[in-house]
């Protein structure tokens, strides 16, 4: 197990595909949460200058 853990760390193409992975996550978890967010209240447009 150990060196399979090692051939895959020291693999560009598995640290290629884990970060966008990852980077994909982050991105749609905060799209997620900004969406999430405005639920019944009414998109801010700057009205009080």
């Amino acid at each position: 197990m150990k060196e399979l853990w090692l051939k895959l760390r020291n693999n560009e193409v598995a640290i290629f595909l884990a970060k966008t992975v990852f980077y994909f996550v982050v991105i749609f978890f905060l799209v997620y949460l900004y969406s999430y967010s405005g639920i019944n209240q009414p998109h801010f447009i700057y009205n009080e200058f």
